[in-house]
């Protein structure tokens, strides 16, 4: 088990502090950007004002998850060089202290930071992002609501429930009621699939229940045929399952499921080891911060490193995004997308931290 000694204790405060900070700052900025994206559709429908704010408030979660990476970067790079400008580093290193036993204190804490990111990602982000997408979506399409037992719609004098949405935007286990002027029920249908063309729906695999009378039903079963509806794919498209959405659990039974539907899954399993990596890549961003702390204070004060870091940051955002798109489009194998950026960040780590310990 880890121990923290006074050394580890005085270089985590220093540096936990400072990610927290830049986090903070990160997240603001964001949920900024989220606010006036979501501008666009206040006044719509039902999105008032409690709707927009709580709808900002759920989405606060996931941008905490996805900016930790480069918030521990810039605050292990923040906390260590204040450190350096008070010379404190400097009396460690005259007191005998290596460069590799500084970097070691510092992932110590690290690997606590990526372990509470790891677990809001696991268990507070996909309930948050739940919340958020359903109060979004059932303010701004209030014919539209999500239960339990799928989504329900009313059009006219027919009530259709449809018990999922594909990536594709075609519909599982689709149930149309349709009732009479006297409110009585006249036919049941059911279809396994529902599919839009890019003109209209079309069921599949049907089975309708015909009411005659009070108790005489007739049953039909067609294999195909289309289905005149409101309900437009623009519309279901807010209630189709998001990969950032899903917790690495839930993302690997999601992941068999559309197998077992014949959908692609390359963007769910490249998110998968996305997620699954995000502890080491954040503990690897965090150790290519420390050589840059260890350079004399005279070659650049804290604004200058500051500045190192948000270009790091940066650019590990975009080869990890690239390499993600890039690998979707021509067909690379979703684990060597998600970890290769990582890998090529922690080779030049490792390159700078040894010439730092070398003084060069």
């Amino acid at each position: 088990m880890t121990t923290f000694t006074l050394l580890d204790r005085l270089i985590a405060r220093q540096v936990f502090y400072s990610m927290l900070l830049v986090l903070n700052v990160l997240v603001a900025l964001a949920v900024f950007f989220i606010l006036i994206d979501s501008l666009k559709d206040y006044g719509k429908a039902n999105f008032g004002l409690l709707a927009l704010i709580k709808y900002v408030i759920l989405k606060q979660p996931g941008q905490v998850y996805q900016l930790s990476p480069i918030a521990a970067l810039i605050g292990a790079m923040m906390g260590l060089s204040t450190m350096a400008l008070n010379s404190e580093l400097t009396a460690m290193r005259a007191a005998g202290v290596s460069v590799m036993r500084i970097v070691g204190s510092t992932m110590k804490i690290g690997i606590i930071f990526a372990l509470i990111i790891f677990l809001v990602g696991e268990y507070i982000v996909p309930a948050a992002e739940n919340y958020a997408q359903r109060g979004r979506a059932k303010a701004l399409a209030t014919a539209l609501e999500q239960k339990s037992s799928g989504l329900w719609l009313r059009s006219g004098g027919s009530f259709v429930n449809m018990g999922e949405v594909l990536p594709d935007l075609s519909l599982l286990r689709v149930s149309i009621y349709d009732f009479d002027n006297s409110a009585h029920l006249r036919t049941q249908t059911f279809a396994k699939r529902a599919w839009h063309d890019g003109d209209k729906w079309w069921l599949e695999d049907i089975q309708q229940s015909l009411i005659v009378g009070r108790e005489a039903v007739n049953v039909r079963h067609v294999a195909k045929e289309d289905w005149l509806t409101e309900v437009t794919p623009e519309i279901v498209s807010v209630f189709a399952v998001q990969p950032d959405s899903l917790s690495i659990q839930q993302l690997h039974y999601y992941i068999h499921h559309l197998q077992q539907n014949n959908q692609d899954t390359r963007n769910f399993r490249l998110v998968f080891w996305q997620k699954t990596f995000m502890p080491l890549a954040t503990l690897v961003l965090m150790l290519l911060a420390t050589p840059f702390v260890f350079r004399q204070i005279r070659s650049g004060g804290m604004s200058s490193r500051i500045f190192i870091g948000i270009m790091f940051g940066l650019a590990f955002v975009i080869i990890d995004q690239s390499f993600g798109y890039f690998g979707v489009l021509y067909d690379i194998p979703p684990f060597v997308g998600a970890l290769l950026p990582i890998v090529i960040f922690l080779g030049m780590a490792l390159f700078l931290l040894r010439r730092a310990a070398r003084g060069l």
